[in-house]
C-alpha cells in the first residue's frame, strides 16, 4: 500500500517555479520557454505554476538533453514522437528482448507491456513514460 502512496506523492504539484528552476539550475524564464513548447505542463494554482517530483525529473533530462547531448528543443520533441522509450533511455537488452515495444513501434511500451512494467516499477520512474502522460493530461 505504502508504494502507490509514494506514487502518487512522485505527481503532486509541489514546488513553485523558482525553488524548481533553482533545484535545477536554470532560469524560470527557461521553465516558462520549455512549458511554451510542450515539453512540460506544470498545474496552476491561480497563476502560479507548481511542479511535481516527477515534473522536476523530466526537467533535469530535459536539461541534460540539451546541455550535454546538444539536442535542441525541436529535437526532443520529436524524439518523443518517433524513438521507442527504450531508445532513449537507453534500457539494458535483456530488458528490450522482453518488451514488446521492440517488435511494435507503433505504441510505447507502457501501453503494450503494462504486466513487465508495473512489476518492475519501472513507467512510472521513466521520464519517457512521464512526459508523455503530461502531455495527454495537458
Amino acid at each position: 500500500m505504502k508504494k502507490s502512496i509514494d506514487l502518487g506523492r512522485k505527481d503532486m504539484p509541489l514546488y513553485p517555479i523558482g525553488i524548481v528552476a533553482e533545484l535545477i539550475g536554470i532560469t524560470e524564464q527557461t521553465l516558462r520557454l520549455y512549458e511554451k513548447h510542450g515539453l512540460i505542463k506544470p498545474s496552476r494554482r491561480n497563476k502560479n505554476r507548481y511542479y511535481s517530483e516527477n515534473d522536476v525529473k523530466w526537467l533535469t533530462c530535459i536539461r541534460d538533453l540539451i546541455h550535454t547531448k546538444k539536442i535542441s528543443i525541436e529535437g526532443i520533441k520529436k524524439l518523443l514522437e518517433y524513438a521507442s522509450c527504450w531508445e532513449i533511455k537507453d534500457c539494458p537488452e535483456e530488458r528490450r528482448s522482453s518488451c514488446t515495444a521492440t517488435v511494435d513501434r507503433t505504441k510505447p511500451c507502457w501501453e503494450l507491456s503494462r504486466n513487465i512494467c508495473r512489476e518492475n516499477d519501472l513507467c512510472e520512474e521513466c521520464v519517457v513514460y512521464i512526459a508523455n502522460k503530461m502531455k495527454k493530461t495537458g
